[in-house]
């Protein structure tokens, strides 16, 4: 496959033309990915902040605080990354996404302005800051679902593509308050685990219909991933894969009945099975995107800068990724199990 793809450039498989593209895509796709899921989680809990009693917010921000850093590491990394590996595609997409985009921007930047002056405002002021860090949560999430679902019309303007996009956008607001919900559910007990609890039950449909809503119109809308699904021998693989996001969904909903039904216990399941939905779904845009940044009119290969620019991006990628994989890896092991809060000191005795 790799020799025929080769080939069909006009390259060599140990072309450095060839591959150099291939590699930073895949690197691209992996930040992709770790900022979608690690981020994730503090995206959710800081949406679920608004619904949650005023005496539970401190406890669920306090909760994030040690992943802050990292969490805004992973989208200035992707952003630095595609300009610096893929120049020529960079204009022809972002000047298609530049209302997402910019809801993105002041999303991110109200999150972090709001999350550090609530650390140092007044107690009287804190109240609001932590509602703006909850407003810049939400529109992060909605944000993220009009890139989306943008991304999977192909840019379309028309007014169905527009409702589209904005389903989708509520729709990814779910998908994250359903992954902080069963990340709390995860990590606390008592009243917050049960609110939790309730949150992901009411947000698990709401993913549900959004997954199956962005792969109908992502088939449907671009021809060329409807036959990359449908034709060939790998109906199994198709198969398989709906069948693997049904019992990710039934499992979560299941989980979160019977926790209601019985006893609001430590669980890690929803949140796994709501990880691998997330992998599923950015996977299989993945596969039906590939080669291609733009369907069916920039491959990588065209939109990839020179092979002196890549070499020297790369070279500095080999530096510093190892450094960026210790740090957040020293960071990221911290956040499974049970987190109990500290018990104040008795200063009368």
């Amino acid at each position: 496959m790799i020799d025929s793809l080769a080939g069909a450039l006009g390259l060599g498989a140990q072309d450095p033309a060839f591959w150099m593209p291939l590699i930073f895509m895949a690197l691209f796709f992996a930040i992709i990915v770790a900022g979608t899921v690690l981020d994730g989680f503090d995206i959710g809990v800081g949406s679920l902040v608004l619904f949650a009693p005023a005496d539970l917010r401190p406890r669920m921000l306090s909760l994030l605080s040690p992943w802050r850093d990292a969490n805004e590491f992973w989208l200035f990394l992707g952003l630095g990354l595609f300009v610096a590996a893929f120049p020529k595609a960079w204009g022809s997409i972002m000047g298609q996404l530049y209302l997402p985009l910019c809801l993105l921007a002041l999303g991110v930047l109200l999150r972090s302005v709001a999350f550090e002056m609530r650390l140092r405002a007044p107690q009287e002021f804190q109240a609001r800051w932590l509602a703006g860090f909850a407003a810049g949560s939400l529109l992060t999430a909605f944000s993220h679902g009009l890139l989306l679902a943008q991304v999977v019309v192909s840019y379309e303007t028309e007014p169905g593509y527009i409702w589209f996009s904005l389903f989708v956008g509520l729709c990814t607001v779910a998908a994250y308050c359903l992954l902080g919900a069963s990340w709390l559910i995860m990590r606390v007990a008592g009243e917050l685990r049960a609110r939790a609890v309730i949150w992901g039950r009411r947000a698990v449909r709401w993913s549900a219909a959004g997954a199956v809503a962005v792969s109908v119109v992502l088939a449907f809308a671009n021809p060329g991933v409807f036959i990359k699904w449908s034709d060939g021998p790998h109906w199994q693989a198709v198969a398989a894969l709906w069948g693997l996001l049904l019992i990710c969904f039934v499992s979560v909903e299941m989980c979160l009945q019977r926790m209601i039904n019985s006893s609001y216990r430590t669980t890690a399941l929803p949140f796994f099975m709501t990880l691998l939905i997330f992998l599923t779904m950015l996977g299989g845009l993945g596969y039906s995107f590939f080669p291609y940044l733009v369907l069916d009119d920039i491959t990588l290969w065209d939109a990839a800068a020179s092979v002196d620019s890549l070499r020297l991006v790369l070279s500095g990628t080999v530096i510093a990724l190892p450094v960026a994989l210790i740090f957040n890896i020293w960071v990221y092991w911290r956040m499974f199990g049970l987190s109990v809060p500290p018990t104040p000191p008795d200063f009368d005795r």
